[in-house]
C-alpha cells in the first residue's frame, strides 16, 4: 500500500465513478487553466473507458493511473505516465487536488510517494514534472520536494485549449538516496501552502 500520514495512492477503479465524477463537477473552474486538452476534436471518454484504457496501459507497462485518498476521501488524481525503460528509465508525473484539501501537504506527499515507487518498484532512474510557468502553486510543489528546473519548453502541450508553454523539473535517484518522502517529511515543517494540480494532468 502506498500511503503515508493519512495520504493514500491507489490504483483508479470502475467504483470510483461517483466520487470521481463529483470531485472533478465540484473543481472545473478550479482545474481548468491546468486541464490537458485535445488540438484535435474527438468526443469525450466516459469514465469506464478511461478506467479501461489505465488498466490497458499499466499491464503494458506504459502508465499508472492513481487516486489521491485524504483521510479515506478521494480528493485528486496522479499519474505516472510516458514510462520508458531502456537507457533512460524515465517517467512523467501529473496530478491534480480537490480545491478544499489545498494547504495540507497532499500534493508533495503524493507525488513523493509516487516517486519512490517509480525509483524503488519501478527501478526508473529519472522523473520529470512539467509546469506551466503561471501555475505558481504547483511550482512551489515541486521547489519544495527539490526538483531541478532544467528550463522552458515552448509550446510545450495543448492545455486549456492552446498550445501552452512548460517548465520540466526533474529528479534522479541519486539525488534522494534516502528516498523523496523521507526528505519531504523532514523538510515539510519549514513550508506552508499546498498547490492545485499541476505537471500536465491526465485526461
Amino acid at each position: 500500500m502506498l500511503e503515508h500520514e493519512g495520504v493514500r495512492l491507489r490504483l483508479l477503479r470502475y467504483n470510483d465513478r461517483a466520487a470521481w465524477e463529483r470531485v472533478r463537477r465540484e473543481n472545473v473552474e478550479w482545474l481548468r487553466p491546468w486541464e490537458a486538452t485535445s488540438p484535435v476534436p474527438a468526443p469525450p471518454v466516459g469514465f469506464r473507458d478511461y478506467v479501461a484504457q489505465s488498466r490497458r496501459q499499466g499491464r503494458r507497462g506504459e502508465a499508472l493511473t492513481f487516486v489521491i485518498e485524504a483521510d479515506g476521501e478521494l480528493v485528486g488524481q496522479l499519474s505516472v505516465s510516458s514510462i520508458i525503460l531502456g537507457a533512460l528509465r524515465g517517467a512523467s508525473i501529473g496530478y491534480w487536488v480537490s480545491q478544499h484539501v489545498a494547504g495540507r501537504g497532499i500534493t508533495p506527499t503524493a507525488v513523493a510517494i509516487a516517486a519512490d515507487y517509480c525509483f524503488t518498484v519501478l527501478r526508473l532512474h529519472r522523473i520529470e514534472i512539467n509546469i506551466r510557468p503561471e501555475n505558481t502553486a504547483s511550482l512551489r510543489v515541486v521547489e519544495k520536494l527539490g526538483f531541478r528546473d532544467e528550463g522552458l519548453r515552448e509550446r510545450y502541450l495543448h492545455i486549456d485549449g492552446d498550445w501552452r508553454d512548460h517548465r520540466t523539473f526533474a529528479l534522479v535517484t541519486e539525488e534522494v538516496p534516502e528516498g523523496l518522502l523521507e526528505r519531504w517529511t523532514r523538510t515539510r515543517g519549514r513550508h506552508a501552502a499546498d498547490d492545485p494540480g499541476g505537471g500536465a494532468p491526465p485526461g
